[in-house]
């Protein structure tokens, strides 16, 4: 798909506008020339692909991040509001503006396969139809349940791949379908991108797919967001022209297919894509009006949780960048927090925590430190080992962390972490002397994880420890610093962290 794009990147008070690949580095005949001692010549290059712009490194000296994350050797993509870092210089991605989709996907869409029935309607009227379909109205039971279901899951469901997950299951099984796929626009390439996909495989022809690789046609799909039309296609002749994704409909055996528009009066969102095999039967005109209203019906849920996600992703952004920011005063602990929480991550899943302690652990983990903005700097960038006067002031970034934390209610929850990640399992830590299971748990976790990189980190004054005398030491702390569950779980990582100090954040 042939479109143009125009990325904006920002540093204090100069923008730059790129239309097309640039270098970025301190040599002044590039284009996105920066001017400072940690950028090297030829430091990176952004460049636009068919799925939108990316950054990779060119091997600079001091590397390239993106949210606080180092990029290796590959490109990564770029999103409105990420933190691109060279060297010490953060830009900011302002926006990424693409032609409108309507008129690219008009290019694209064809009519060159055989329809057997489309369906238009606004947003209102497809609501209505939910009541009659056709010359009859649906039975009572299970389709009538399916909605007040999806009703349940807008109303108690925020996080968006839930959400999806849940409505497919259930549509797929009120439309007898054997498969179902969910695609939403993505907010800066205006392509498709996959979300969820659900098998159902209680046909009343109890027959199941052999072969269920292709999750949707992507010619359907196109031209159901082009002309706005949800669509009904069973021409089982035909299936060898349509491509999907990853090759054609008949490597999905896929004998009828329903692609219905999800929109709001605002926009136009995605599509939801349902298909049956060669051996069922084909779906109706009545079955498309459904899924029609169904997915007018859920769209709005859907929007709103599209819109938390953007609302996460900002909040996430803000605290890695107050994350950099106490890192760029202390010099002597480059990349510590991202190390930290990507332990801390490990450590909480292979210790099956639940989704609400690992959020936590996710946004409360950068900003365990957060506290050391505080600090005065001949005590946070002294060179040698701190005197005991000195380790009792550097010991308030605790205290100081938390007090910032709580001025910013989103970030309530992880206090305990800020505050309480210096805490030891035998009650002699600070700044409150908590023993045990009094210590919270997300507090313990981080707890490990910080000590692990502390030890192995190297300092001024000392040399880090290797992986395995690190090991070590976390099991000897195992009930006098460290709770002693989570060490034995920690130690049965060792494989996992043969990668130090590369470990992604999972």
């Amino acid at each position: 798909m042939n479109k143009s794009s125009t990325l904006i990147l920002s540093y204090k008070d100069k923008t730059w506008s790129l239309s097309e690949s640039a270098f970025i580095g301190r040599e002044k005949n590039l284009k996105l020339f920066l001017d400072d001692n940690s950028v090297s010549r030829k430091h990176a290059e952004i460049f636009l692909t068919k799925t939108g712009w990316q950054v990779r490194d060119q091997g600079s000296t001091n590397g390239t991040f993106i949210n606080g994350k180092k990029l290796s050797k590959e490109s990564i993509p770029l999103q409105p509001n990420d933190i691109v870092q060279f060297g010490e210089i953060a830009l900011r991605v302002e926006a990424i503006h693409e032609l409108p989709l309507t008129k690219t996907m008009e290019e694209d869409a064809t009519d060159d396969f055989n329809i057997e029935s489309v369906y238009s309607s606004k947003w209102d009227e497809a609501l209505q139809s939910l009541g009659v379909l056709g010359d009859r109205t649906p039975k009572a039971g299970e389709k009538i349940f399916a909605l007040l279901r999806a009703g349940h899951y807008l109303a108690n469901i925020e996080k968006q791949e839930e959400l999806l997950k849940n409505i497919l299951t259930d549509t797929v099984a009120v439309l007898d379908a054997q498969r179902g796929a969910i695609a939403l626009l993505s907010p800066t390439t205006n392509n498709l991108v996959l979300k969820a996909v659900e098998t159902g495989f209680e046909s009343k022809s109890n027959a199941k797919p052999t072969n269920l690789r292709v999750p949707y046609s992507d010619t359907i799909a196109q031209r159901c967001m082009a002309k706005g039309e949800s669509i009904l296609y069973k021409n089982p002749d035909d299936l060898k022209n349509l491509g999907g994704p990853t090759g054609s409909i008949s490597e999905g055996v896929m004998g009828s297919i329903l692609c219905v528009l999800l929109r709001t009066p605002r926009k136009k969102l995605g599509i939801l894509h349902l298909d049956r095999g060669p051996l069922q039967p084909s779906f109706t005109k009545d079955d498309l009006k459904l899924a029609d209203a169904l997915a007018a019906h859920v769209s709005s849920g859907i929007e709103c949780a599209m819109l938390l996600d953007k609302q996460r992703n900002l909040f996430l952004n803000t605290v890695t960048i107050l994350a950099q920011a106490v890192e760029l005063r202390d010099i002597y602990t480059g990349g510590h927090t991202n190390r930290v929480t990507a332990i801390a991550m490990l450590l909480a899943n292979e210790a099956k925590m639940s989704e609400e302690e690992l959020e936590k652990i996710r946004t409360g983990t950068p900003l365990h430190d957060i506290g050391k903005i505080g600090i005065d700097d001949a005590i946070l960038r002294k060179p040698s080992k701190l005197t005991p006067e000195e380790s009792e002031i550097m010991k308030q970034h605790t205290t100081k962390g938390a007090a910032i934390v709580m001025l910013v209610p989103d970030l309530v929850e992880i206090i305990p972490i800020v505050r309480s990640h210096h805490e030891r399992w035998d009650g002699n830590g600070y700044p409150d002397g908590l023993k045990g299971e009094k210590i919270p748990r997300i507090a313990r976790v981080v707890a490990i994880a910080d000590a692990m990189d502390a030890m192995v980190s190297d300092r001024p004054y000392r040399k880090g420890l290797s992986l395995e005398k690190a090991f070590d030491e976390i099991g000897k702390g195992k009930y006098t610093q460290f709770d002693p569950d989570l060490v034995d779980v920690f130690i049965g990582m060792r494989k996992l962290l043969d990668n130090y100090p590369e470990i992604p954040i999972i």
